[in-house]
């Protein structure tokens, strides 16, 4: 590791551990970890009708799913297995549903998430209906389709009446087989409690082809989910179903409370929220995600007796011991090209904070 590369380093230390620290310094960061000299200069046409491409869609998600499994196996989650007591579930609304392309749904949150609890999943579950053959297409001389690829985005609706979309699950069903699909849909809730402003939570669904080609998009065009229209007379409508821990009996003891927040807890780690969506340099080029749980070390730490401090020991302080990577999509310019991207930070989610010494 050279020695930029290790002030970079020390540099996330910083973003991560205190809150004194300027957005350049984070933006040098993030371009240094993705090779780039400077933010990708784009023009409005690189931003029109916007795909992500599959093999990138697949690349960010494997990486996402990476990153929660090693998350969940955090002491705090340890016990948190699905079906276990202290869970809601709720029936969305369908606003509108274009049966071959996509679907929007709206769950009202009002109350759902008990007061002093943290959401450690979330699952929305959608019913397919048994397949209609008839919907089929004509069997072609072309490779067998045998799924369809269903994706779940977050919808953030914009202050101008415009909505922004964001990726938080993606899978391959397959066409012939019927009953309840689950998608993982955590990271919608807590993109929705830290922007929530008394307003339902929407989703969009996105049923597509396995893979490009005309024939995959229309076999894809015969799976249906259950809506909420009353002419549907299908069982099974759409649920979002939370897995809630109470603090009071499971809080981590590595996480603050709130007088953390105040500067009277011992070394914690406090949550620190960054929203890319809302960082100048960042919010056109960085797809996914529109932000993440960074969190912070804060804190005092017990000193150590004088005399151990008089045999060169320094002071004590609250610093990061363990963190991890966060996926992105984004994008970057290739001569006149435009290209989408996955890739992974590394050390920017805090999981641990210890007190360590100087020296």
């Amino acid at each position: 590791m050279d020695l930029r590369c290790a002030w970079m380093l020390c540099v996330l230390c910083l973003v991560l551990t205190v809150q004194a620290f300027t957005q350049e310094e984070f933006k040098e960061v993030v371009l240094n970890q993705l090779g780039l000299s400077e933010v990708p200069k784009l023009h409005e046409r690189d931003l029109v009708d916007l795909v992500i491409p599959d093999h990138v869609k697949n690349k960010y998600m494997s990486m996402l799913k990476r990153q929660r499994v090693k998350r969940r196996a955090l002491p705090s989650l340890a016990g948190i297995l699905r079906g276990t007591p202290g869970h809601t579930g709720m029936t969305g609304q369908v606003l509108y549903s274009d049966t071959t392309t996509r679907q929007k749904l709206m769950f009202d949150m009002e109350g759902r998430i008990p007061k002093n609890s943290e959401v450690t999943m979330a699952e929305l579950k959608l019913f397919k209906k048994p397949l209609d053959r008839a919907n089929l297409p004509a069997r072609q001389s072309h490779r067998p389709v045998s799924n369809a690829r269903v994706s779940v985005y977050w919808v953030q609706q914009q202050h101008d009446g415009t909505n922004r979309t964001s990726l938080v699950d993606s899978r391959l069903v397959p066409i012939r087989e019927s009953g309840w699909k689950s998608f993982d849909v955590t990271q919608a809730v807590h993109y929705w409690l830290r922007n929530k402003r008394q307003e339902p939570m929407f989703l969009e669904v996105w049923i597509e082809g396995e893979r490009v080609g005309s024939y995959a998009s229309e076999m894809a065009k015969a799976v249906s989910f259950t809506s909420q229209d009353p002419k549907d007379k299908a069982l099974g409508k759409p649920e979002l179903v939370l897995y809630t821990l109470n603090l009071d009996d499971y809080g981590s003891a590595g996480d603050c409370r709130e007088e953390a927040v105040m500067g009277k807890s011992t070394c914690c780690r406090q949550k620190h929220y960054i929203s890319f969506r809302e960082l100048p340099w960042a919010q056109h080029w960085i797809l996914e995600p529109a932000g993440f749980q960074a969190y912070r070390c804060s804190g005092s730490c017990l000193q150590l007796p004088r005399a151990l401090r008089r045999l060169g020991s320094g002071q004590r302080s609250c610093a990061v011991a363990g963190s991890s990577a966060l996926p992105i999509i984004y994008l970057v310019k290739r001569g006149n090209r435009t290209e989408i991207e996955a890739a992974e930070f590394p050390n920017m989610i805090v999981e641990r904070c210890s007190c360590v010494t100087d020296g």
